[in-house]
C-alpha cells in the first residue's frame, strides 16, 4: 500500500466535514459477496441451471414476470447474503458517520451489510433483498420469507406474487433514494467512490454531482473520473485501505 497516498487521504478526511461514500460491489467482495462482472463474479459462474440464460436476463422484470420459477430459484441461491458479515470497509464508514465527518452512504449493493455494521444514512439506490413485498397489495415481508418459502413462487394472502425490493433491468431506481443521493453528493465537500466500476448507469453519473473540494477513488482498477477537485487514485483493496486508515486515526473497528 502506497503510504504516501495513504497520508493524503488521512490529511483530506481530517480537513473534510461533509464526506459522502457512493460504493459498489467491490466493497462486499471482501465480505464473501461475489460482485458481478470479475472473473468469479456471477456473470461468470457457470451453474447448469442458468447456463441458457443471459445474466442480465435472470436480474430483470422480464425474467420475474415471465418465469418466476427461474427468477426465484436464481434469486435464491444467488442473492442469499443474511449470513455475510460486513467488513472493515463497511464499520469503518460506520465509525466516520459515528464521529460526524460522513453524512451519507449511497450504495449500488443489495446486501445490507453498511446497516448491519451500523451506517445509519445509506441510500439504497438498487434497493435490497432483505426487503420483500407483494406486487399487488403492497403488504411487506421479512428478509427470511422468499429464502424460506416453501412455495417456489411465494405468494401473499390476496394472491399477488411477493418479491424482493430491489431494482431490476428495466426497473427505475427509486426516486426517494436517487434525489436523497444527489442532495447529498452535491453538498458534499469529499466524495470517496470505492468498489465500483461506474459502468452501470444511471447510478454511474450521479458522481457527476459532486463540486466540492476532495475527491478519493479506493478501487483495484483505476477509472477515469474528471473533476475540479483535488483528485486521490488508490488502486488497491477497499478494506485493507481502510483498515490502515483507521489505525492511523486511533478507531478501533
Amino acid at each position: 500500500m502506497n503510504k504516501e497516498k495513504l497520508e493524503t487521504l488521512l490529511t483530506y478526511v481530517e480537513d473534510a466535514e461533509k464526506i459522502v461514500f457512493f460504493g459498489g460491489a467491490g466493497v462486499s467482495t471482501e465480505s464473501g459477496v461475489p460482485d458481478f462482472r470479475s472473473k468469479d463474479g456471477l456473470y461468470n459462474q457457470h451453474d447448469v441451471r442458468f447456463d441458457k440464460y443471459r445474466p442480465e436476463y435472470l436480474l430483470s422484470h422480464s425474467c420475474l414476470m415471465r418465469e418466476p420459477e427461474v427468477y426465484f430459484e436464481f434469486h435464491r441461491q444467488k442473492m442469499d447474503t443474511r449470513k455475510i458479515e460486513p467488513n472493515n470497509a463497511h464499520k469503518y464508514l460506520a465509525k466516520l458517520e459515528e464521529k460526524g465527518k460522513l453524512t451519507a452512504v449511497v450504495t449500488q449493493n443489495i446486501d445490507g451489510l453498511h446497516q448491519k455494521a451500523g451506517s445509519k444514512k445509506v441510500y439504497e439506490i438498487h434497493g435490497s433483498a432483505l426487503r420483500n413485498y407483494c406486487i399487488k397489495c403492497g403488504k411487506t415481508f421479512p428478509e427470511d420469507y422468499i429464502f424460506e418459502s416453501k412455495e417456489s413462487i411465494p405468494h401473499c394472502d390476496c394472491g399477488g406474487m411477493i418479491r424482493p425490493d430491489i431494482t431490476l433491468y428495466e426497473e427505475s431506481l427509486p426516486d426517494d433514494a436517487v434525489n436523497a443521493s444527489i442532495n447529498a453528493i452535491a453538498d458534499a465537500d469529499m466524495l470517496i467512490i470505492g468498489g465500483t466500476s461506474l459502468t452501470v448507469y444511471p447510478a454511474a453519473s450521479y458522481i457527476n454531482f459532486f463540486s466540492g473540494k476532495y475527491l478519493v477513488i479506493i478501487n483495484r482498477d483505476a477509472l477515469d473520473v474528471r473533476s475540479k477537485a483535488n483528485t486521490l487514485l488508490i488502486q488497491d483493496k477497499i478494506g485493507e485501505v481502510f483498515t490502515e486508515l483507521a489505525k492511523k486515526q486511533g478507531i478501533s473497528l
